[in-house]
């Protein structure tokens, strides 16, 4: 097989099964998604109904007063082929509510905040629903830290989180996500005209190559740059990937505990 390549079939199987598992194995059989009409959060609605059925998959979509009206019209187009429940909550007057306080907040603020509260609405409506939250987050996000901390990193699971960005689209292309949302420009949509690819400053395809080289095959530098990658790219994509580390670790804790009981048993 090619790099990155993967059989389709087998995947989903796998992370239908696992959802099926983690979800009856927490106590539930119900998850809610937010679904922002964006293809990793598309695909994971479609596996999640394969797994779970239609009847069980929550999908909602959280829309900011810039959010682009097509992500919504995708969103609830997503839903409508699967049979899933779908609702629409807006976050514009929670956001605005807060910064208001803060006029000069500049757009990765709010960016962050907005995904923070969007994750906030989700964790209520799981509470109402007696449903999981299934994050929507993929390997290639998840390894440079394109993601926010307690926003869309906060779920119970996260099914894509072993798949690279561009594995995802091979996968949603054979569960059937339309051809609209597999195409179109990857964005969290946190304002107008954002994308993903403009603010990490190179495209998925060539970052996932090289990721997958780096971490998955271990190539060492000569090896990379004898494939064609730049030495600087190298190590601008290995750096993120080494700051961003805290944010795949659950908070660390230091141990004292330990230390007093020794203690204790030799007084």
């Amino acid at each position: 097989m090619k790099p990155l390549e993967i059989d389709v079939e087998k995947v989903s199987e796998i992370i239908e099964d696992f959802i099926r598992q983690k979800t009856t194995s927490a106590g539930f059989n119900r998850v809610v998604i937010g679904l922002s009409g964006g293809i990793d959060s598309s695909t994971v609605a479609y596996v999640a109904k394969r797994a779970l059925g239609a009847e069980n998959v929550f999908g909602i979509n959280m829309p900011y007063r810039s959010s682009n009206p097509q992500s919504a019209e995708d969103a609830k187009l997503v839903a409508e082929n699967l049979g899933i429940s779908f609702k629409t909550i807006e976050i514009t007057d929670m956001v605005d509510a807060y910064f208001k306080n803060y006029p000069d907040a500049d757009m990765l603020r709010r960016g962050n905040f907005m995904a923070r509260e969007r994750m906030v609405v989700l964790y209520d409506q799981s509470s109402l629903l007696k449903a999981l939250v299934l994050g929507c987050g993929n390997k290639t996000e998840i390894l440079l830290g394109y993601c926010t901390l307690y926003g869309d990193t906060a779920c119970a699971m996260i099914p894509l989180g072993d798949l690279y960005k561009t594995q995802v689209r091979a996968l949603a292309k054979y569960l059937g996500v339309p051809e609209r949302i597999i195409l179109k420009t990857p964005t969290a949509d946190l304002w107008p005209g954002q994308s993903d690819e403009d603010e990490l400053g190179f495209t998925y395809e060539n970052v996932d190559k090289l990721i997958y080289f780096m971490i998955e095959k271990r190539y060492t530098l000569e090896e990379l740059k004898a494939l064609g990658f730049t030495e600087s790219f190298i190590y601008q994509v290995s750096d993120r990937v080494k700051k961003n580390r805290y944010k795949r670790c659950l908070p660390p804790i230091p141990k004292v505990n330990s230390m007093f009981l020794v203690n204790c048993a030799e007084g």
